[in-house]
């Protein structure tokens, strides 16, 4: 046998046994305990979607799969850490529209490389938020009205929003470039306080997500308007679209699982197709459509384009709004 003859063969079986080893990998992952990094405080939206998903990939791969918390800077610290992790599948990580879209733009400079980004395993879900408004402050019934009312005070009114940069903030941006009119931002650090304050009268109006929102809009303390996906909202189901109104409005918080950039393929489409069969078992979808939730599941090449979608869309409205880079 010559010798370029015998090369060809030695890089043949070196790929023939690269593509074992690989399937191999992702036939035995995972052997060990997986950690699940939600970039923000427990209790939240992105933990409870994190700690639901985590459950459920626990009881069907057969390893533990363990959620740990890492707050702060809008998530980016959490994400940080997760750009770093091993890329071997043994870290994933939560993340939302805010920390893997609008951070994008928002921030001069982040904790992990923008071109990489992550490896996106599925979008698991999104839920829209719903303007409301304080009935005293605000004499509307109509998203019509309101901007009409706004625009012979502008400025003059306020927004609340749960901080700088977060998808209920841009949503109010979102409506103050496409409406013409002017609203002052009155930030908070989460909507809990900024919903409550609404109610008191302290401030005119805010987005929120719909599942806390729809608490004190059925108990009458606050009026709801429209909500934020192109579709009306199960929690809501009186209340109309904003996109009804002023065509292309959609500002939906969204929540997804990610890997480390570099994560082998195989393992994150195997992660992927677990993500997506449990968001479609019967049990599941009913727990989150009864959160108000809208259950999605989607393969990685999928999620990935969204989230080219809506980064490019958010890095519109920061502009157009001027909004401080943080």
């Amino acid at each position: 046998m010559n010798l370029k003859r015998f090369m060809t063969l030695a890089a043949a079986t070196a790929v023939i046994s690269a593509v074992g080893m690989t399937a191999g990998r992702a036939q035995d992952y995972p052997t060990k305990t997986v950690t699940v990094v939600v970039p923000f405080a427990a209790g939240g939206n992105t933990d409870t979607f994190g700690r639901l998903v985590a459950e459920e990939l626990d009881k069907r791969l057969g390893q533990r799969f363990i959620v740990e918390n890492k707050p702060g800077a809008g998530g980016n610290i959490g994400l940080g850490d997760l750009a770093r992790s091993k890329p071997d599948g043994y870290t994933i990580g939560m993340g939302t529209v805010s920390s893997n879209a609008i951070n994008q733009t928002l921030y001069k400079n982040l904790p992990y490389d923008r071109e990489k980004g992550f490896a996106p395993i599925s979008l698991i879900a999104s839920l829209p938020n719903v303007l409301v408004v304080n009935p005293d402050k605000i004499k509307a019934n109509t998203v019509e009205e309101l901007v009409a009312f706004l625009k012979t005070e502008p400025g003059k009114h306020t927004y609340a929003s749960s901080g700088v940069g977060t998808s209920i903030h841009l949503a109010g941006e979102l409506l103050a470039t496409k409406s013409g009119i002017k609203i002052t931002h009155v930030p908070y650090k989460g909507s809990s306080q900024a919903i409550l304050d609404v109610v008191a009268g302290h401030v005119d109006m805010m987005f929120d997500n719909i599942p806390t929102a729809a608490q004190q809009v059925k108990a009458g303390k606050v009026k709801a308007l429209a909500v934020t996906s192109l579709e009306k909202a199960n929690l809501l189901a009186d209340v109309p679209t904003m996109a009804s109104v002023i065509p292309g409005f959609e500002a939906t918080s969204w929540h997804g699982l990610f890997a480390p950039p570099g994560t082998p393929p195989e393992i994150v489409e195997k992660l992927s197709k677990e993500v997506q069969a449990i968001v479609a078992d019967p049990a599941m979808k009913a727990k989150l459509e009864a959160m108000g939730v809208t259950p999605v599941g989607n393969t990685s090449a999928e999620f990935q384009a969204f989230i080219d979608k809506e980064t490019a869309k958010w890095a519109e409205v920061i502009k157009a709004a001027n909004v401080p880079l943080q």
